[in-house]
């Protein structure tokens, strides 16, 4: 009974994981990072997850690479995930719509305490992983041509398997 209870938690967390990360990779968030986690749970369970899980690795530490390759990208990826940060903390002030707000009040801010709590972990996630990335990736080309055929091999991988 526990090891049944165990798998459904596991498998509906790495699902929830997969979809959201799938959102994320179109709205604000940490899409492939997501992904990647929700088939990391997944590929417990599944043959077909495990297969996928190591090319979309490789894609997000590529995304994390190129996110910090030059100082102005640096910036500009910190200054998005303050900007979601911020928002978040207005979504969860939740003012009053303002006079010059167009439209009904229902529609200010929409989402309330929840949405603003995703925005601020959002954020917080992206923080860290601009960090990561940075420590990693910023100023080293040789572990991002070894990311890159790390990158190759998975793909030759994949396809010939």
């Amino acid at each position: 009974m526990k090891h049944a209870a165990r798998r459904l938690v596991l498998e509906v967390l790495g699902w929830l994981l997969v979809v959201g990360g799938i959102a994320a990779l179109v709205l604000p968030g940490p899409g492939l990072l997501m992904l990647f986690g929700g088939l990391a749970i997944l590929s417990q369970q599944y043959e077909w997850a495990e297969r996928r899980l190591e090319p979309v690795q490789y894609r997000a530490l590529r995304g994390a690479a190129e996110g910090v390759e030059t100082l102005l990208r640096t910036a500009v990826s910190s200054a998005v995930a303050l900007a979601l940060i911020a928002a978040g903390v207005l979504w969860a002030w939740n003012p009053e719509a303002p006079d010059w707000w167009p439209l009904s009040d229902g529609w200010w801010l929409p989402g309330g305490l929840a949405t603003g709590i995703t925005q601020i972990v959002s954020g917080l996630v992206a923080l860290a992983l601009i960090v990561y990335s940075f420590r990693r990736f910023h100023g080293k080309p040789e572990a991002v041509a070894a990311l890159e055929r790390d990158i190759e091999a998975a793909d030759r991988d994949l396809h010939e398997g």
